[in-house]
């Protein structure tokens, strides 16, 4: 039965998106709290974000995915397709919390959502053909 529900591809997106996400914060917070005093808050942001970008691909590529070769190419388009995600949430987060007054945190709670899909739909369609 685990072995069932692990071939699902969608289910294995998921769990890697947790794991990705869980990485992600406390990569920036260790990074943060370790060199931000040095580095300041943008270039700790970039840093995470480069981390978390790359853990995210090979989880995905390893895991998820499971495409053999054509690493660079892959990871560059992992980052095209991040990016894509990236614009339209903080996009969907100015119309939610500037012109509708929804709450940031209901907004950024409703934008999950949207960059999970957008970021299935474009590694599978895009980053790991």
């Amino acid at each position: 039965m685990i072995f069932e529900v692990l071939s699902n591809k969608k289910f294995r997106y998921l769990l890697a998106g947790a794991w990705n996400t869980v990485f992600g914060y406390f990569c920036g917070v260790a990074i943060y709290y370790r060199f931000g005093g040095v580095l300041g808050v943008l270039l700790v942001s970039i840093l995470s974000n480069v981390l978390s970008i790359s853990m995210a691909f090979l989880t995905y590529k390893l895991f998820v995915f499971k495409t053999k070769g054509n690493w660079a190419i892959e990871y560059m388009r992992a980052y095209f397709v991040y990016g894509i995600s990236s614009g339209i949430g903080i996009l969907s987060l100015l119309i939610f919390v500037d012109w509708l007054k929804i709450p940031f945190w209901l907004a950024q709670g409703l934008t999950i959502p949207v960059g999970v899909i957008i970021s299935y739909i474009g590694h599978k369609r895009y980053t790991f053909i």
